[in-house]
Order: structure tokens, then sequence, then C-alpha cells
């Protein structure tokens, strides 16, 4: 389902034929985040953290054109084979909630990715103008569909 632009939300749906728990490795390994996405050019641990538990911290390096910029990010869910889900600030402003929701359904499962805009009211206005981005929503649903079918892609094929 996925909501107006007008809204703060959107989801996007996918059946991947992979079980849960393959879908959930290949999710909740942030260096492998560059993979799928076509705006997160890469991710990394910090803090001490080296892999996937409530409250670890990562940092993301994203890229639009000749846009780059980091968010730094903290896990918020992680339930293997069931749920991955982190918040997503940059210089300390909230940015983001993002979650990987996982349902098995037949030989495969369901995924459902999920992006709440937790952005300022200031942020959401400059967005245009500094990101070339007028609909924020509608671009991430774009993004979080090229997004589940890459990662569609590489649970099928391993």
């Amino acid at each position: 389902m996925t909501r107006t632009s007008k809204e703060s939300t959107v989801e996007v749906r996918q059946l991947v034929a992979a079980p849960p728990a393959r879908v959930y490795d290949l999710i909740s390994d942030v260096t492998r985040m560059g993979e799928w996405s076509p705006e997160t050019a890469a991710c990394r641990w910090v803090g001490g953290a080296t892999g996937p538990a409530t409250g670890a911290r990562f940092r993301g390096s994203n890229r639009r054109g000749p846009l780059l910029w980091t968010t730094s990010c903290t896990v918020t869910a992680a339930d293997p084979g069931r749920r991955f889900a982190f918040s997503v600030s940059w210089a300390g402003v909230p940015i983001a909630d993002w979650a990987y929701d996982l349902s098995a359904d037949g030989a495969g499962c369901l995924v459902v990715e999920s992006w709440a805009d937790r952005r300022p009211g200031a942020m959401r206005l400059a967005s245009a103008p500094v990101m070339g981005i007028a609909d924020r929503a509608a671009h991430n649903r774009r993004g979080m569909m090229t997004t589940l079918a890459a990662l569609q892609q590489a649970a099928e094929t391993v």
C-alpha cells in the first residue's frame, strides 16, 4: 500500500521466494545496503557495533546525483526473520524511521518496507530547493520499489 504524497509515511510490499531468515540476514547487514538502495551508497557500523542489535548504531553515506551526505542511524528493532528497523538523523535532527517487516508467505515471505518522515517543517520546506525533491514521499516510494526488487533478486539467487 502506498499513501498519498501529502502524508508522511509510505509502505511498499514485495513477495520474495526466499525464507524470512535469509531476507532478514540481507536486510540487517547494513554494510550491503548500497547494493539494493538507489540512494544509499554505503553503511558502516559505528560505536563498537558489529551487527544488528537494538541500540546499535551505523553511519549511512548517501548520494543523489552530485549531492553527498552522511546520516547517523540507530537500530530500533532487530528481530531475526521478522523485523529490522532504524531511526535516521542528520546533524542531530531526526529525519526518518525505516522498517522492514517480514512474514512467511508460502515458500517465501512478504517484505514490507516502510518509511516515516520525521523532518521538522523547515527541513521539509527546504527539500525541493536543496535536494531537488519536491515530493519526498513519491521519491522514496520509487526508491523503495527499486530497493525491494534488488533485495528480491539477491535473496532468490543466494
